[in-house]
């Protein structure tokens, strides 16, 4: 588990109304309400650069004088997976994973490196090209993509 909290950026995405909205959505199609501890996790969650563990961001809340639960936290970031808000990475020595916050960035393909744990963004415009192509031979129109490449040196 990485000891290293997840930084809290001083201003709000832009993006946070309509992330609202689709929770909400989300919430309400599993029969559930939006409470004041689940706000606070999205909240944070939004706030949040990179990657970071779910630990790491009971943390950060608790250090910021924030009461959460847990378990409600975990719950709360299956919630938000199933919403397309955030996207939980496994790493092979990592059974807790980590999440980075999806919805509404473009596409973000990653290189994991399972010798050091360390991410950097890959930029490969033609996968892109290659999976539009893809639908629109279905006749679909892409959404979006993502591509997870997992790598050690040798």
């Amino acid at each position: 588990m990485s000891s290293r909290r997840p930084e809290v950026l001083a201003e709000p995405p832009a993006i946070i109304e309509p992330v609202c909205a689709v929770f909400r959505r989300t919430l309400k199609g599993e029969g559930l309400k939006y409470t004041l501890e689940r706000a606070q996790i999205l909240d944070a969650v939004l706030r949040s650069e990179g990657l970071f563990h779910a630990d790491d961001l009971i943390g950060a809340m608790k250090a910021a004088g924030l009461r959460v639960s847990k378990a409600t936290v975990y719950r709360t970031l299956k919630l938000m997976q199933q919403a397309g808000i955030i996207q939980r990475l496994l790493f092979d020595d990592d059974d807790a994973g980590r999440y980075q916050v999806v919805f509404g960035s473009k596409t973000r393909d990653l290189l994991v490196r399972t010798d050091n744990s360390q991410c950097e963004p890959l930029d490969i415009p033609e996968l892109r090209a290659l999976c539009e192509a893809a639908c629109r031979a279905r006749g679909l129109t892409l959404q979006s993509h993502r591509l997870q490449v997992f790598a050690a040196r040798t």
